[in-house]
């Protein structure tokens, strides 16, 4: 399969650079995952499409603020860092710009010294470790410090942090937001448990791989980068009932996707457990939980075109995002959604 397959021409005025005020008045897309049948909604709409009895599944991860701008304390040469992911002792992995004078022994400093951090190695593609001092609570520092690590198709300043963050993020830990969930306020959540939909909450940090370019022609080359998964034995029990129960199982967005198809046994049960998944689900993967999926629009080429692919063709994919150029909907993670269903 080669990774051409999934490449399309997409207008650069059509990638959203600011989030509506709205959350719930972007437009939807809707596509009978077995027909190819389009309907074209506005997001608030997609009460209409679900039944008492299904569960919907989100990822209640937060986004920390995790782009920080300081200097090298011996050159005071600007510097930025981007913690990808927390290891022991103040140590994170990190990704450094620019990288080669980043050396183990360096010094940086962030915020007049309110954070300074040492450079302690250099990992795989590059990526460096730095042990981080301070006084206080590392949080509460990076909250002040650092800045929300906007994918690089947005160019725009965000004005309000929270913009990209779901109304129900609970546990910090990633460095991109699973940006489906970005269409949910509050009382549209209560108006969808009111109708008797489960709401089944399971958390995966979604890390930088997230935006990395596939750069093989052969998608089976791909290797996919791994991520952090919790599902409770709660929130498992919810979604094993609703399958028992002939409800459907609708995930918000590719990486709650991801994480209960990865804690997923083969007889379709879904596990409790935490641990790290690096999944890859291309056409050809039989899904053993997901029945529907709401979805942002993403990029060419990308793991996420792929995902979407396996679960309803790639023709009927491409043939979604062509009507959605040509309607012009807004792309990428401030953009509109589509929601991949069986509409009869």
């Amino acid at each position: 399969m080669n990774v051409k397959d999934f490449y399309f021409d997409l207008p650069q005025e059509l990638i959203a650079q600011d989030p509506l005020e709205d959350r719930s008045a972007s437009r939807l897309l809707v596509m009978d995952k077995k027909t190819g049948e389009i309907e074209h909604r506005i997001f608030r709409d997609i009460v209409s499409y679900l039944n008492p009895g299904d569960c919907l599944v989100i990822n209640d991860t937060k986004v920390i603020p995790a782009r920080l701008f300081g200097v090298k304390e011996d050159t005071q040469a600007k510097i930025e860092v981007l913690l990808l992911k927390r290891k022991e002792n103040d140590i994170w992995e990190t990704l450094v710009k620019p990288g080669k004078k980043c050396r183990p022994g360096t010094v940086l400093s962030f915020g007049d010294g309110l954070l300074t951090g040492t450079v302690v190695d250099v990992v795989e593609e590059g990526n460096r470790l730095i042990q981080f001092h301070y006084e206080g609570i590392f949080e509460e520092i990076l909250d002040r410090l650092g800045q929300m690590p906007l994918p690089p198709y947005i160019t725009h300043q965000l004005k309000d942090k929270n913009r990209y963050q779901t109304v129900y993020a609970k546990h910090d830990g990633s460095a991109a937001a699973p940006t489906a969930g970005l269409h949910f306020t509050n009382e549209l959540l209560k108006e969808i448990e009111d109708m008797g939909v489960k709401i089944a909450h399971v958390t995966l940090h979604v890390g930088l791989g997230t935006f990395r370019p596939v750069k093989v022609d052969d998608i089976l080359d791909h290797h996919m980068h791994s991520e952090f998964y919790i599902v409770e034995e709660e929130e498992a029990k919810k979604i094993n009932d609703t399958k028992k129960n002939g409800g459907r199982v609708i995930c918000v967005g590719t990486t709650s996707c991801r994480t209960i198809e990865s804690a997923a046994g083969e007889d379709g049960v879904l596990k409790a457990g935490s641990g790290w998944t690096d999944i890859f689900i291309y056409p050809g993967y039989q899904f053993k939980i997901l029945d529907c999926l709401i979805t942002n629009f993403h990029l060419p080429e990308s793991t996420l075109v792929m995902l979407v692919s396996a679960l309803a063709g790639r023709e009927h994919v491409l043939h979604a995002y062509e009507e959605a150029i040509k309607e012009k909907y807004r792309f990428f993670s401030f953009g509109d959604a589509c929601f991949f269903t069986n509409l009869k």
